[in-house]
C-alpha cells in the first residue's frame, strides 16, 4: 500500500519533528536521534512528580500526543510497534526527573516492560527515586496471564497526570495508578489489519467478518465473528466487556484505531450508549484517536469505574491537544423546527390505485440500489441508488398520512416528504417537481400536463437540458411519450437513459466535473433511475 511517507527508517523521527514544529513551543526533543527518540515538555522545572511513558510508535497520537501539563512530562518513543531502548528510556528519566521523583507508566508488552524496568533499576542507581507501573487492561484473552497493556492506558496518564501536577508526592502518584489499572478493562474490534510501513499487508479477516480482541500491534483477535452492522459489532464488544465491570456509574474511552471514519465512530458512540450497559455510562472520552494501530479499521472500549476523586481528575483540563475531553453523557437536546418548516399537512386519504402506482415506484428503487450506486460511482460519488432508496423507503413509511385519493394535493405532499427525507441536489429538484407540478394540477392541469410543469420548472431551477447528462434526458421523452401509455414512455426513456452513455462532456451534476474519457460507455444513474421506473410500470400494466 501507498502511503506518505519517504522511508521507513526516517518515518518516527520524521513524524516527531513535524509534531514538535507546530507544537507552538510547548514541547522539544532530546538530542539523539535516530537512537534516543525523546519528547518532553518545555515548561518543566522539576518540582513535581514526572510522568514517563512511551513504546512503539505507530499508535499516534500516543504517547508524544500527551505530553504537557496534566498528563505526561516526557514520552519515549520506538521505532513502529518496537520498544525503545534502556539508554532511551533513562535518557528521558534523566532529563525530567527531580527531587519528588518518577512514574513510568508502561503497556504489559515484554519489550517495554524489560526496557523500562532495566533503565528504572539504572536510575535508582543514579540516586533517583523511580516507581514504574504496568497496565494490562485488555480483556480479550482471559486466560493469559500477562493481558497486554491498551488504550486504558490513557486514563492512568490522564489521572495520575492530574495528581502529579497538583503536587501530589510519588507514592500517592503510583497509589493511584494502581487503583486505575485494577479497575480498567478494555477490548476491541476491527473490520481490517494494519499496514505496517516497508512491510506488505496481512489480509487475514475474511470479507464479511470482523476480528474481536486484537491487539494494537495487529496481533490477532481471538476469533473472527461474522459482521453485520455496527450496532451487532458493539453489542459483541459489550458482551466481552459487561462481566469485567461492577455496579455503578462508568466513563468510558471509546478509542478509534485509526482508519475508522469520524462518521462511524460516532454511530458506534451512540450504539455503546445505547447499549445494555449504557446506562452505567456517565461520562465518555471520545470518540476519537487515542491509542492508534497505524491505519488500522477498527475501535476499542475501555471501561473505568468512577467515584468522585476519578470523576474531578478526569475533568480538569490539560494542555496536550490530543486529549478530547471527558464529557458527560446525557439526554439528546432537541429543539422543535420552526412553523415554517411545519407545513399545515392535508388531509389523508385513501386510494387503493394510485398506493400501488407509488410502492411499485418505491420498490423498484429501492431493488436497483446497488446497480444505481455502481453507476454513480463511474461519474460522481457513488450514492444516487443510497439516496433515491432512502426517499422511497420514507415514501413508503408516509402511505398512513398521504392524500391518496387528490392528486393536487398528493404531489405537493411527496414533494414536502422528499424536501425532508431526500438529500443532495437530486432531493431538492425532484421536490420542486412534484411542488410545481402540484400547482399545475390546482390550475386544471391532467397528470401529464402536471409532470410537465414540473419538469419545466426544475430545468429552470437547475439549468439542465436534454443532451447534458441529467435525469432529464429520460425524463423529458418519457413525459413527451406518456400520453401513449407506459410502453411507449418506457421505450423512450429507455433510449434517452442509454443515449447519456456517449455523452462525454456532462453540463451539469457531479458528472461535469469528471473527465471525459471516465464518462465513456456508462448511462447517467439519474436517468437510469427513471428508465427503470418507466420500464417496470409499463411491465405491470401489460401484465
Amino acid at each position: 500500500m501507498t502511503q506518505f511517507i519517504n522511508s521507513k527508517e526516517t518515518l518516527v523521527t520524521e513524524a516527531i519533528d513535524g509534531v514538535l514544529r507546530t507544537a507552538g513551543g510547548r514541547l522539544a526533543r532530546l538530542d539523539g536521534y535516530p537512537h534516543i527518540k525523546v519528547v518532553v515538555r518545555t515548561d518543566w522545572d522539576r518540582s513535581r512528580v514526572a510522568l514517563v511513558s512511551g513504546g512503539g510508535s505507530g499508535h499516534e497520537p500516543s504517547h508524544a500526543g500527551f505530553v504537557g501539563q496534566g498528563m505526561l512530562t516526557a514520552a519515549v518513543c520506538g521505532d513502529v510497534f518496537a520498544s525503545p531502548s534502556v539508554d532511551a528510556v533513562l535518557a528521558g528519566i534523566l532529563a525530567v526527573t527531580g527531587k519528588p521523583g518518577c512514574l513510568l507508566i508502561v503497556k504489559n508488552y515484554t519489550g517495554d516492560r524489560l526496557n523500562f524496568g532495566l533503565a528504572a533499576e539504572r536510575a535508582r542507581a543514579l540516586g533517583l527515586h523511580v516507581e514504574m507501573v504496568v497496565v494490562d487492561d485488555d480483556i480479550a484473552l482471559p486466560d493469559l496471564p500477562q493481558p497486554r497493556g491498551v488504550a486504558g492506558t490513557l486514563f492512568v496518564h490522564k489521572i495520575a497526570g492530574a495528581l502529579a501536577e497538583q503536587g501530589a508526592d510519588l507514592e500517592t502518584v503510583a497509589q493511584v495508578a494502581k487503583h486505575v489499572i485494577d479497575g480498567v478493562v478494555s477490548i476491541g474490534m476491527s473490520l481490517d489489519t494494519c499496514t505496517v510501513p516497508g512491510s506488505p499487508k496481512e489480509n487475514r479477516i475474511e470479507a464479511g467478518k470482523a476480528e474481536l480482541g486484537l491487539g494494537i500491534h495487529g496481533e490477532a483477535g481471538i476469533e473472527q465473528v461474522d459482521f453485520s452492522g455496527a450496532n451487532a459489532a458493539m453489542g459483541m464488544v459489550v458482551d466481552r466487556l459487561a462481566p469485567n465491570i461492577g455496579p455503578g456509574p462508568h466513563v468510558a474511552l471509546l478509542n478509534n484505531l485509526g482508519g475508522t471514519t469520524p462518521l462511524e465512530m460516532a454511530v458506534l458512540a451512540e450504539e455503546l450508549v445505547r447499549s445494555r450497559i449504557g446506562s452505567q455510562i456517565h461520562w465518555m472520552v471520545g470518540p476519537a484517536p487515542l491509542m492508534t494501530s497505524l491505519d488500522m479499521q477498527g475501535f476499542s472500549v475501555s471501561l473505568l469505574p468512577v467515584g468522585n476523586e476519578e470523576e474531578v481528575a478526569l475533568k480538569v483540563p490539560v494542555g496536550p491537544w490530543a486529549w478530547p475531553g471527558c464529557n458527560p453523557v446525557g439526554e439528546i437536546p432537541i429543539i422543535p423546527l420552526a412553523d415554517g418548516l411545519r407545513p399545515i399537512q392535508p388531509m389523508p386519504s385513501k386510494n387503493a390505485k394510485t398506493q400501488k402506482l407509488i410502492e411499485e415506484c418505491c420498490e423498484t428503487l429501492i431493488s436497483a440500489e446497488g446497480k444505481l450506486n455502481a453507476l454513480d460511482a463511474k461519474s460522481g460519488d457513488g450514492d444516487t441508488g443510497s439516496t433515491l432508496a432512502t426517499a422511497a423507503r420514507a415514501l413508503q413509511g408516509a402511505y398512513d398520512h398521504l392524500p391518496l385519493a387528490d392528486a393536487t394535493q398528493l404531489y405537493r405532499a411527496i414533494g414536502q416528504e422528499l424536501s425532508q427525507t431526500m438529500g443532495g441536489s437530486s432531493g431538492v429538484l425532484l421536490a420542486i417537481f412534484f411542488a410545481a407540478a402540484g400547482d399545475a394540477s390546482a390550475s386544471g392541469q391532467d397528470t401529464v400536463g402536471a409532470l410537465k410543469a414540473g419538469l419545466d420548472r426544475i430545468q429552470q431551477v437547475g439549468g439542465a437540458r436534454p443532451g447534458d447528462r441529467t435525469m432529464i434526458d429520460a425524463l423529458f421523452p418519457a413525459l413527451e411519450a406518456l400520453s401513449e401509455g407506459y410502453p411507449a414512455a418506457a421505450l423512450a426513456a429507455r433510449k434517452g437513459a442509454d443515449m447519456t452513455a456517449s455523452i462525454t462532456r456532462a453540463k451539469a451534476g457531479r458528472a461535469s466535473y469528471i473527465a471525459e474519457e471516465k464518462l465513456a460507455g456508462h448511462n447517467d444513474p439519474g436517468a437510469e433511475a427513471v428508465a427503470l421506473l418507466f420500464e417496470h410500470l409499463a411491465k405491470t400494466a401489460t401484465d
